[in-house]
């Protein structure tokens, strides 16, 4: 599968913030490793990279102040696209849409944090759009506190793996392509 060839990276969330212990256990610690290496890749091949940050509206948000900040080894570069975002879509109230349309953009790959929030939100409303969305799954993760089972006292717990992989199995297929970050870097 070659991907188009105006295909656009979209990094969602990577900041200091999802290090913090409030957001309980957590798969796939390769997340980010995963995703420096598709942004080389894509830097390399000297394609368009777009960075959505959430700035969260609540002072004490580990996503507010220093925790918004970008990780180190995924922080944009003079010239890539910078949105900020105070809900989960990268569409809503960003200018990301318009941005991607002057660009000619009709493929998306995304990468991000949460799997669950604000990647499957923003891979949703993508698809919904028209774009052609394919998601590096491996270059994601997923938090066991954002599965709240409180609403059914018999519902079990769900570890950060069956989250994220309940989260990819929604997605793909309707809204996305799945890939892995080593499948999709073979194709840029």
């Amino acid at each position: 599968m070659k991907l188009a060839q105006n295909a656009v990276l979209v990094l969602i969330d990577f900041q200091k913030g999802f290090s913090e212990p409030v957001w309980g256990a957590r798969n796939n610690p390769d997340a980010e490793g995963n995703a420096a290496r598709l942004l080389a890749g894509w830097r390399d091949a000297g394609g368009l990279v777009s960075h959505v940050r959430h700035e969260s509206l609540q002072a004490a948000s580990p996503l507010a102040g220093a925790g918004a900040d970008w990780i180190a080894e995924l922080a944009p570069r003079k010239g890539e696209a910078v949105f900020e975002k105070h809900v989960n879509s990268a569409f809503i109230g960003t200018g990301l849409q318009d941005w991607l349309h002057r660009h000619d953009t009709a493929a998306l790959v995304v990468a991000g944090l949460t799997t669950p929030h604000c990647v499957s939100t923003t891979c949703r409303m993508a698809a919904n759009l028209g774009f052609e969305v394919t998601l590096a799954h491996d270059a994601c993760a997923a938090f066991d506190s954002t599965a709240d089972t409180s609403w059914c006292p018999d519902a079990p717990r769900l570890s950060p793996q069956q989250v994220h992989d309940m989260a990819v199995s929604h997605l793909h297929g309707e809204f996305v392509t799945a890939r892995s970050t080593s499948a999709i870097i073979c194709d840029v």
